[in-house]
């Protein structure tokens, strides 16, 4: 008997208002990071692990989730993914509705407005950066939730029993597979008659659901293996050396360049390629590669020049 495997027919829109238009999980998913993480850098100030004062904290992420994150991870993807594209029509910069975010673009762009923010408020960088990368993963979490919502970024083919066929797995087909499978689904419904179409329908149409569980591959949810890789796992790390460990600020950004590093390099072997290989690596895993050399950079920096959180400045000299 062969093993039944769950085709993925979940919906991208919480609410849909028709034509494409509504509220999306992958929009809830970045505004709940940004709630969660204003939460837990407000207790972490708090708790004097931060050189902003907890009032101080909402802006500062509102503003790097904006021009950091935002701008950072659309731009990195289509440096990253997509760049003759991008060279020869600037302008999907800007149509966002098509997709693309980069979490290596997301996690440069928030670097960079760290360090802005520091030189103009003349607070500690490294402080900030230490701050920053514990709430870091939370979005990456949600980020990755969402993307097994939508059904992209999907994983590579497997027998386990644990895999999921995709809809959007038609995108990869050659045209003339492509022409023999829409001419199979046209015959259930004319609006099957377009990739779109038969991805959008599978949850409505019990035919075409079971037409797909016969054609699509199963593959790897490795959305899910990397929200418990990059999310939860690397969370739960960070948030022990923050609040158990006395460390110099800057080592903690550099336990998460190196840490993220490695288990993004873990997760891509789970996820189908998304951009040719760069000397047998995926591109995730080739640009991982230079995070873990900022990671150590980051540590020798926090190890060599010292400075403690004002939690911690106040303990040492209580214990003085």
């Amino acid at each position: 008997m062969l093993l039944a495997y769950y085709v993925h027919d979940l919906s991208p829109f919480l609410i849909q208002f028709g034509g494409g238009f509504g509220l999306r999980w992958y929009g809830l998913a970045y505004l709940a990071g940004f709630v969660v993480g204003i939460l837990i850098c407000r207790r972490l100030a708090a708790r004097g692990y931060s050189d902003l004062r907890p009032d101080q904290v909402t802006d500062f992420i509102t503003m790097g989730a904006l021009f950091g994150v935002l701008l950072g991870g659309r731009l990195g993807y289509l440096l990253f993914y997509d760049a003759p594209r991008f060279f020869h029509d600037p302008l999907i910069f800007f149509r966002v509705w098509e997709g693309g975010m980069a979490s290596h673009g997301g996690i440069i762009g928030l670097t960079l407005y760290t360090a802005w923010y520091a030189r103009r408020h003349h607070l500690s960088f490294r402080n900030l950066a230490d701050n920053l990368v514990v709430v870091g993963p939370v979005g990456l979490f949600f980020g990755r939730c969402a993307n097994f919502i939508n059904g992209e970024l999907y994983g590579r083919v497997t027998d386990a029993v644990w895999a999921v066929q995709f809809p959007k797995e038609i995108l990869l087909y050659t045209p003339e597979h492509l022409d023999r499978l829409l001419a199979e689904t046209s015959t259930i419904d004319p609006l099957f008659a377009v990739p779109d179409g038969v991805i959008s329908g599978v949850a409505a149409s019990a035919p075409l659901h079971a037409l797909l569980a016969v054609e699509l591959s199963p593959r790897y949810p490795s959305q899910l293996v990397e929200a418990g890789l990059e999310g939860g796992g690397l969370f739960f790390l960070l948030w022990i050396l923050r609040t158990k460990a006395r460390l110099p600020d800057g080592v903690l950004t550099g336990v998460f360049f190196i840490a993220y590093a490695l288990v993004r390099i873990l997760g891509e072997c789970f996820r189908e390629p998304d951009a040719p290989l760069t000397g047998g690596l995926t591109r995730g895993q080739f640009l991982s590669l230079f995070m873990i050399v900022i990671g150590l950079l980051f540590m020798a920096w926090g190890w060599m020049r010292p400075r403690y959180p004002r939690g911690l400045q106040a303990e040492s000299r209580a214990v003085a």
